[in-house]
């Protein structure tokens, strides 16, 4: 009876053992899956033009490349504004364009002020 006894409590000192190693690989991974995510957060792009010009310099256009959006189009005035949910784009007479500011007017009212600019009259 007492080599049984000895067999069982060795037998509950290793279960207890692999018990407590398990929680402590609980609690590491959940505190080092912690750290991994501060690792991953996206940095911000840097204050300097560095960021825009790799991305200038790297973009691969035949036409004409629009400098505000990097899109390629055919022609510099068919250049898309940068927000156009916030943005309505004006095209000058001379081939050129320009995106104004909404700002809650309604449809064609940044158009009319332009040409109202234009006259002088604004």
């Amino acid at each position: 009876m007492p080599r049984n006894l000895s067999i069982l409590s060795a037998l509950l000192f290793l279960l207890s053992i692999s018990v407590v190693n398990a929680q402590f690989q609980f609690f590491e991974q959940m505190f080092q899956g912690g750290q991994q995510q501060q690792r991953q957060e996206p940095q911000n792009v840097p204050s300097d033009s560095s960021w825009y010009q790799q991305n200038y310099d790297n973009a691969h256009c035949t036409n004409y490349l629009c400098p505000d959006t990097l899109a390629c189009v055919h022609f510099p005035h068919h250049c898309p504004c940068p927000h156009p949910i916030y943005e309505e784009k004006f095209e000058l007479g001379d081939g050129k364009a320009v995106c104004i500011s909404k700002g809650g007017f309604k449809a064609g009212e940044a158009a009319r002020k332009v040409e109202l600019a234009r006259k002088g009259l604004l």
